[in-house]
């Protein structure tokens, strides 16, 4: 079984990247580390309900290649299918025994008032 016909949008991979500052500290920064496949679930109603309410958290399951370089910590930056703006943050990346894909736990990340 392929997962690949499903993997429908395509999302940049961003890795966080600490660099020296050049006065002795250190900048953490989000380097663009490649675009992968990817099918990104809707949350259930209730998930949608939850994450309506004020200082919730709003997730997600993402579906990629067992082979896609996503690690915890990334973030995934795309389109949705209306063109709008995603990103999302990767709290975990599991595969099942037989890795025919990988499955993320990840937070869309929404700015106040969005």
């Amino acid at each position: 079984m392929s997962v690949g016909q499903y993997l429908t949008r395509r999302l940049e991979v961003w890795r966080p990247v600490t660099v020296d500052d050049g006065a002795g500290g250190q900048d953490t920064t989000l380097a663009l580390q490649g675009t992968v496949r990817a099918k990104v679930d809707q949350p259930s109603p209730t998930e949608r309900l939850v994450a309506a309410q004020a200082g919730s958290r709003h997730s997600h399951d993402v579906w990629l290649r067992p082979s896609a370089d996503v690690r915890r910590g990334d973030e995934l930056r795309g389109s949705d299918a209306l063109g709008q703006a995603q990103r999302f943050r990767v709290l975990s990346v599991v595969q099942p025994s037989r890795p025919i894909y990988s499955k993320v736990f990840a937070e869309l990340i929404q700015e106040e008032g969005a």
